[in-house]
């Protein structure tokens, strides 16, 4: 089976259990990511046509036994906590496991790779395992307002299998100045004047003329953090002033680009050590 994954899902067609949590209903360009708890059984063989495929498994104190054909070879592939399976675009997968299993699925479009990745079957990866877990506890919050972060993390997966899993590593540059004040400048103005929008990556790094990867690096250069938690910082900041002229919670965290009141309340308390009441109250 040959499988399209920005027009199906491909868990939706192959998998017996819906994920526990998915990035697709959000329809964020070039990738979905899930969480999945999935019983023993056969999957057929399939091909995604237009996307690279990672799954990152995460039960913990045990061995899930499996039988997996990729890219045309058949072996006893077993999988414990942190380990990973690479399938590149177009290469055959299938699996019979023996075992309920729960890992992470990362599928990414292409675009992401300037050097095509070689199939692996099951081999320990820490940071891929780190890098899943991160993604799953700011996703489980909610999806809106986590675009950024995400698109970070899986930027940061693609430049990691191309170092470890390609024909070929590629180059990393590294600037030492980070963005000039003039590209740094019109990005901070740009986040300022849409906190109320779901920012992606791909928007400001163009903005830069540069890729996602490297804006990211050139943007942390410049301010010391990285552009989700300037966003985040931003939006906070912003919020703290709506409240302080008299607008309510729930319509501040909605015009500065939280998902809600609570995810509003949770970033409040990391920045100013207390809830927008309390903040209130002592004003």
């Amino acid at each position: 089976m040959l499988i399209d994954f920005k027009k199906h899902n491909p868990s939706e067609l192959l998998l017996p259990r819906p994920p526990i949590l998915s990035t697709y209903p959000a329809r964020w360009d070039e990738f979905v990511f899930e969480h999945h708890c999935q019983p023993p059984g056969d999957n057929d063989e399939v091909s995604i046509i237009n996307g690279h495929a990672v799954l990152i498994f995460t039960h913990i104190n045990k061995r899930v036994h499996a039988e997996r054909k990729l890219d045309g070879k058949l072996r006893d592939d077993p999988v414990q906590e942190g380990d990973v399976i690479i399938i590149p675009q177009g290469v055959g997968h299938g699996v019979r496991a023996y075992d309920e299993a729960e890992f992470f699925a990362l599928v990414m479009a292409p675009t992401y790779f300037k050097s095509e990745l070689v199939p692996h079957f099951a081999r320990r990866d820490a940071l891929l395992h780190q890098i899943a877990l991160a993604m799953k506890t700011v996703l489980t919050n909610e999806l809106t307002g986590s675009r950024l972060y995400a698109e970070t993390m899986v930027n940061a997966v693609a430049v990691h299998l191309m170092q470890h899993y390609a024909t070929k590593k590629p180059i990393i540059q590294n600037y030492q100045s980070g963005l000039s004040p003039s590209q740094l400048k019109l990005v901070i103005e740009y986040i300022n004047e849409h906190l109320d929008q779901n920012l992606s990556l791909n928007e400001l790094s163009a903005l830069t003329q540069t890729s996602p990867h490297y804006f990211s690096q050139l943007f942390k250069q410049a301010t010391g953090v990285p552009p989700h938690k300037y966003v985040i910082t931003c939006r906070v900041t912003r919020a703290k002033e709506l409240l302080q002229k008299g607008e309510s919670i729930s319509q501040v965290a909605q015009q500065v680009g939280f998902a809600n009141q609570s995810h509003l309340n949770l970033h409040f308390v990391r920045q100013f050590g207390a809830t927008p009441k309390q903040i209130l109250k002592n004003r």
